[in-house]
């Protein structure tokens, strides 16, 4: 008589670009944190445990990990990735984001690339395939499953950290290579949209461009709509589309995070910063910032100096 013995299903082995960039990370990163690499827009990450929500502002940016895993939350939407998928940001948000899986012996290890605006419209204008401009605009918020040919990309970006008399000339090649795959990827369209002359993606990228530079003044929707030769309503739908906040909700976002960073780098008090990204009320910057990091600025500045 026959016997099956089921025995556990073993882990898949990591392809040999992801055990490459597994070693390539440890040894650049020793210990948790980031790392800023010589290689222009390249930075990686380490972490050796799960954390609570982190906010930052992401600006547009293509992610993936070699371990671990990481969940981003952004209005309500979350975008878990780790080694088989890849990230992309095709606009600067605000979001939370929380490593999920990481350990001692298994830290998280990630690599992000800053994506080049003008490196994303030459090459949409040289693939010659744009689609047409969409009356909708899709979140500039997004994952996908990463493929072999977009690890190899990655990888060879991220060897030139160990090569750097090869920088100046190769990582500008490779990194254009890496827009190319990304343009041509799955996620492709997101990219498209805020690239095209005269889609309404490109048109909400001005917005908030003009947002970011004038962080410290009110806005007037009439005037947004108009910077976007849009209607008030038709601003309101494709912002929120592109970025899943109205534009009143994204600069209260863009204050909050920024009147935390002046706290934190430029060690200024509270009240200082919130005049400086154009709070006239401290009770409502106190208010508003104690609902969305969870506690007052005094006290949520001195857990990260504690820390």
């Amino acid at each position: 008589m026959d016997i099956s013995v089921s025995t556990p299903l073993s882990q898949p082995e990591a392809p040999p670009a992801q055990a490459e960039l597994t070693e390539l990370i440890l040894r650049h990163c020793p210990s948790d944190g980031r790392v800023d690499t010589a290689v222009p827009g390249l930075t990686l990450f380490r972490g050796s445990s799960t954390q609570a929500p982190v906010c930052a502002m992401m600006s547009a940016t293509f992610a993936t990990m070699a371990q671990g895993a990481k969940r981003i939350e952004l209005s309500g939407h979350s975008y878990d990735y780790d080694a088989r998928h890849y990230l992309i940001s095709s606009v600067d948000l605000p979001m939370f984001a929380r490593v999920t899986r990481a350990s001692p012996e298994q830290p998280y290890l990630g690599v992000a690339v800053a994506l080049d605006a003008l490196v994303i419209a030459q090459l949409v204008n040289e693939i010659g395939d744009s689609p047409r401009r969409s009356t909708l605009s899709e979140l500039g918020l997004a994952v996908a499953e990463i493929d072999d040919d977009l690890r190899d990309t990655v990888l060879r970006l991220a060897r030139l950290v160990d090569a750097p008399q090869h920088i100046p000339v190769l990582a500008p090649i490779v990194s254009r290579e890496l827009h190319y795959r990304l343009l041509t990827g799955a996620l492709g369209a997101r990219l498209r949209q805020v690239a095209i002359q005269g889609s309404h993606g490109q048109q909400i990228v001005r917005v908030i461009s003009w947002i970011r530079e004038h962080i410290d003044q009110p806005l007037h929707i009439d005037e947004l709509a108009s910077l976007a030769s849009m209607s008030r309503s038709s601003l309101h739908h494709h912002f929120r589309a592109l970025t899943a906040l109205s534009p009143l909700q994204y600069q209260k976002q863009l204050r909050l995070h920024e009147a935390r960073r002046l706290m934190l780098v430029e060690r200024i008090d509270a009240a200082s910063a919130a005049h400086r990204v154009g709070y006239e009320s401290p009770s409502q910057f106190n208010r508003e910032y104690r609902r969305m990091f969870g506690a007052p600025p005094a006290r949520d500045i001195a857990g990260f100096a504690a820390s």
